[in-house]
């Protein structure tokens, strides 16, 4: 029996499997610590698709699975380290996170500009529903588009960028080109093209946040388009997009700005906003602040000025009294310049104006009341209704007093009752009077002063052509310059008056419709030839001084002139030459002197009276 044969009896003793020893260089390795795999593999999803290695090792397996004896292998205790792994569990939250990265097709290898083409799905008032491949749809604002969005409709395509997602949980889209770089080279080509970028906010950090744009960056305060530092904690955890300012690879310092991406985005949708409105549109806007002139809305990105005399019909002194900031307003627009891109708001404009039909509550003559709104030096503004207001000159506020200003009769906020005068709707106007409400003085002038009649009262002013008298509460007399003396010529009335001086006259005539009474001062004043006729009766005895000898006048006294005619002894002298004749031309005979008798009165009156005009009138 050789050694290589056994007997047939015998059992062969159960071997135990040949264990390999590793050597002093394997162990080494095996025991050494594990290194860490870079942040990018373990921050990559794990694939669910069977590697080429592991599918490569299954026949292996399965043709050492038939060598191995079928027999029973002795029970070896498991050590801790033999023990298999726990199945890791996967929450949906994950899965659906993979499925959407697996679904990202707008994804470019390199992480640049992310842009897909989005499908119109609906329209509402102020948004535009898009189809971006996913569940749940994007919205756009109308402004991002021309005109408005007047010419989108459903199944139209345009290319835009997720940005992130809304409080309603929508895809906020862009029109922007917004890059997503995975590594250095690409933040670079962004910064070199000035993409807009999208990252995330992970903290606030001093001075401003820190985000992710795969790598860290840091944004300033000042430039996260925040205005205080609760808004700018609120961005943490959302993803914004931002642009690359300053990009440092050596020192892997990198600083991005939000603000820019904003208003570069506002300007856009004010552009669209801008060219879809027009002239006598009626907009919603959003009062930002108020002026003394006016109130600036917010149109959407669009600033406007509403006028303070376009807020309300009523006269409105100060805006702040019937707007407040942040008070949502629907306004027409009134006008717009290109030029200058200025937009007029009016808000009165939206209700009906009162003065279309102020012609059906008001006529001339009718007697109305309302409150003084303003006092102006020329008269006081009087507010029939909102809206329309009246004017009550000051000479129509008093029928005897001269009223120079306003506001020594009225007074802001008194009541008054007036009577409208004249109304002009197209002008916007509407006279009233005061005084009107009053009893009219001058309708009982011929009554109470007749012509002649004497009238008494003070001067109330002084011209050159003569004085004003009041003869009562709110009538006035004038008394010309050659009705105030008798004896001499004035050069101007102030020679022998003044103003508040009392004096007496006499009405010579009235003239109602005009409102004018004509007085004279002289005729209540004795002349000397009055006093001449008291003095002498018919049949004195005179003497006299010869002043003319064709026809013969004698000088009686100072001022009394009469004509001698000479017949059968005896001198007539002509009451008419009485009253004219001082108006005879002086001329002297010397030493002549006459003395006569006054005649009887003759018969033949009206032949003396004529021949003595037409005697002086000669001279």
């Amino acid at each position: 029996m050789t050694q290589d044969t056994a007997p047939e009896n015998h059992v062969a003793p159960e071997t135990a499997p040949e264990v390999i020893e590793p050597s002093e260089a394997e162990h080494a390795e095996l025991s050494a610590e594990p290194v860490a795999a870079p942040a990018d593999e373990i921050a990559s999803e794990p694939s669910l698709e069977p590697t080429a290695e592991t599918t490569a090792d299954e026949p292996v397996a399965a043709e050492l699975a038939q060598t191995v004896p079928s027999s029973p292998a002795p029970a070896v205790q498991p050590s801790p380290q033999a023990e298999p792994a726990p199945e890791p569990v996967e929450s949906f939250a994950d899965v659906l996170a993979q499925f959407e990265k697996s679904h990202a097709k707008h994804a470019q290898p390199w992480g640049g500009p992310a842009q897909i083409d989005a499908r119109v799905i609906s329209l509402s008032v102020d948004q535009v529903f898009l189809d971006v491949g996913y569940k749940i749809e994007g919205v756009l604002p109308r402004s991002a588009f021309d005109n408005d969005a007047a010419k989108v409709a459903p199944g139209q395509t345009y290319p835009v960028s997720i940005t992130g997602r809304n409080e309603e949980g929508y895809y906020q889209l862009s029109r922007f080109k917004v890059a997503q770089p995975k590594d250095w080279s690409s933040l670079e080509e962004a910064f070199a093209q000035k993409l807009a970028v999208a990252g995330t906010v992970t903290a606030v950090v001093k001075g401003g946040a820190s985000v992710d744009v795969g790598v860290r960056a840091f944004m300033p305060a000042s430039r996260s388009g925040t205005r205080d530092a609760s808004e700018l904690e609120a961005l943490v955890g959302q993803q914004i997009t931002c642009r690359i300012t300053k990009l440092d690879v050596a020192d892997e310092d990198v600083v991005v700005d939000r603000r820019v991406v904003l208003e570069e985005q506002a300007q856009i949708e004010a552009e669209g906003r801008y060219t879809a409105l027009k002239q006598g549109d009626v907009v919603s806007g959003t009062v930002r602040s108020l002026m003394s002139y006016g109130a600036f809305l917010d149109l959407g990105g669009l600033d406007g000025l509403l006028h303070v005399s376009d807020i309300a019909w009523t006269r409105i002194s100060k805006p702040e009294d019937v707007l407040t900031v942040g008070q949502k307003l629907d306004i027409k627009i009134l006008k717009i310049e290109p030029e200058t891109r200025k937009i007029s708001l009016g808000l009165k404009q939206l209700q009906p104006e009162p003065w279309e039909t102020a012609l059906e509550r008001y006529q001339p003559g009718q007697r109305i009341s309302g409150a003084v709104t303003r006092v102006a030096e020329f008269g006081a503004f009087v507010e029939l209704e909102p809206g329309i207001e009246g004017l009550i000159h000051v000479s129509e506020m008093s029928w005897g007093k001269k009223v120079r200003i306003a506001a020594d009769i009225l007074k802001p906020g008194e009541r008054v009752d007036a009577v409208i005068l004249s109304i002009k709707p197209e002008e916007r106007r509407i006279s009233l009077g005061l005084k009107q409400t009053l009893t009219d003085p001058w309708s009982e002038v011929g009554q109470r002063f007749p012509v002649g009649s004497q009238v008494q009262g003070p001067v109330t002013k002084i011209m050159g052509f003569g004085a004003f008298v009041q003869v009562a509460e709110g009538v006035e007399g004038m008394v010309h310059i050659s009705e105030i003396v008798a004896d001499r010529r004035l050069h101007h009335p102030s020679d022998v008056l003044h103003v508040n001086q009392i004096v007496q006259a006499q009405v010579l005539a009235i003239d109602t419709a005009k409102r004018q009474i004509k007085l004279s001062m002289k005729q209540l004043i004795p002349t000397s030839i009055d006093e001449y006729i008291v003095e002498h009766k018919v049949g004195d005895k005179v003497s006299g001084r010869v002043v003319d000898v064709s026809p013969a006048i004698i000088e009686l006294g100072e001022g009394i002139r009469a004509v001698c005619r000479t017949g059968s002894g005896s001198a007539a002298v002509s009451t008419v030459a009485f009253l004219h004749a001082a108006n005879a031309v002086e001329r002297r005979c010397p030493g002549a002197q006459c003395q006569a008798r006054t005649p009887a009165a003759r018969s033949d009156s009206q032949l003396q009276d004529r021949e003595a005009k037409r005697r002086i009138e000669a001279d």
